[in-house]
């Protein structure tokens, strides 16, 4: 099939890749000129695994190519998929849906008589009936469900479909786009807009809603001399719950699951439907960025005033280079402003974490960032974190003192290394008390 992938951003680009791979002929369009002449180029302007060789692989056999022009997307594309971003607005916490409006509007202005219009953005309930009836175009929506690390093969192997049509011809039109999908075994939900629009936001919420239970199981271990890395196994072999996001750490960020629950609640209220828990969550996960700040001040002595603190990861989540809401940056930007001298290395987001905070020191290598240090922070569960030998990080640093942001260090090897180890929701290790001296001095 012709298809057209309306934002050639982290979605967009990633959709129409794949599209390709699928065997379609696929334009993307995007008004980044910039964004547009690299990817022509064969070159992603983010990291993904695996992103840029499929993209670069199309770009060369022809059968997929880019563009600024909407008039020449919509001679082309038989269906048309809008993949633009929701961020939150500045004035509040609803999705700012600018750019799906505008992207609607030109396509729809643009595309060939019987082109399908389909929404793949996160969008508040009743955004696609609006747009439907706004454009007076055929529309569909199919959201995505995307991991970031693991994009490609979402898009190519998902674990469901959803298609919210009005019409059995945009299903079919649909299900030609996904045939090579849907014949692997992949199950489909065909369901009316609004179920559609609510699945994604719905599984983010779920999603949230699981990981600050554990972070709030962790506070409480904290409190109770408990250990949440046993309390969580033990909930996990329960089949009603099971064993994924349930490791207690710093929390989640990102561009999707902060801004979409708080989008979520509020578009809920405009209905009358109160799910005041999801601001819980959002606190709850907000407060654990607030608890490693408490953990550094304490193996500092009480405050991180002139300490030496190397901050492990930039990025939100492994395998990315998103910086956007990382709870990583938003400790070391916390200790920065409480006089601690910072340090930041992450193998892939060193670029959008200058950009996104200029004023952080920055590490070209992790034996850089660990020399001299008073303090690590683990806050990016990257492999080569994890793997670190903590004898050979013992050399590098100034005083062996670390918190595990993410709990999934061996507290064992650390202080049989001779660092004093902290993580979120652990006791303390046997032998040692919690510091309550006074500040050192370097």
């Amino acid at each position: 099939m012709r298809l057209t992938v309306i934002g050639t951003g982290y979605l967009g680009a990633t959709h129409a890749a794949c599209m390709a791979e699928l065997g379609h002929e696929v334009v993307g369009v995007d008004v980044d000129a910039g964004k547009v002449a690299a990817l022509r180029a064969g070159r992603v302007p983010f990291h993904e695994p695996g992103l840029a060789d499929t993209v670069a692989r199309h770009t060369a056999s022809g059968r997929l190519r880019f563009t600024t022009s909407y008039e020449e997307a919509g001679a082309f594309g038989q269906v048309h998929f809008v993949c633009v971003g929701t961020p939150q607005r500045k004035d509040g916490d609803a999705a700012d849906l600018t750019c799906v409006e505008a992207a609607f509007a030109d396509i729809a202005r643009h595309a060939r008589k019987g082109a399908l219009l389909v929404g793949k953005s996160t969008v508040p309930v009743g955004t696609a009936a609006r747009l439907a009836a706004a454009h007076g175009s055929e529309v569909a929506w199919n959201p995505e469900f995307l991991r970031e690390g693991f994009a490609v093969e979402d898009t190519l192997r998902p674990d469901r479909l959803v298609f919210g049509v009005r019409t059995r011809r945009a299903e079919q039109l649909l299900r030609q786009v996904y045939a090579p999908v849907l014949a692997a075994g992949t199950p489909l939900v065909v369901t009316d807009f609004a179920t559609a629009e609510l699945v994604k936001t719905a599984a983010n919420s779920f999603l949230a809603t699981k990981i600050s239970f554990i972070n709030a199981m962790a506070e409480v271990c904290e409190a109770a001399g408990g250990d949440v890395r046993k309390l969580a196994e033990a909930l996990g072999h329960d089949d009603r719950i099971g064993h994924t996001f349930l490791r207690a750490g710093v929390g989640f960020g990102g561009g999707c699951l902060p801004k979409d629950i708080r989008a979520f609640a509020h578009r809920a209220a405009e209905l009358g439907v109160d799910l005041g828990f999801l601001r819980a969550v959002d606190a709850i996960n907000m407060r654990r960025r607030d608890r490693v700040i408490a953990l550094a001040r304490e193996l500092c002595g009480g405050t991180v005033l002139g300490a030496r603190v190397a901050v492990l990861g930039a990025a939100f989540k492994p395998d990315s280079d998103d910086v956007r809401d990382s709870p990583a940056l938003n400790v070391a930007a916390r200790l920065d402003l409480d006089g601690a001298d910072v340090t930041v290395y992450d193998p892939e987001a060193m670029d959008n974490a200058r950009k996104a905070f200029p004023l952080l020191g920055y590490a070209l290598s992790l034996e850089e960032a660990l020399r001299g240090a008073d303090l690590v922070l683990h806050l990016t569960e990257w492999p080569q974190f994890r793997e670190v030998d903590p004898g050979w990080a013992r050399g590098l640093v100034y005083r062996p003192r670390i918190v595990d942001g993410r709990g999934v260090l061996d507290a064992d090897r650390w202080t049989a290394a001779g660092w004093r180890f902290r993580a979120l929701g652990r006791p303390v290790p046997e032998g040692e008390t919690r510091w309550t001296g006074e500040a050192e001095e370097r």
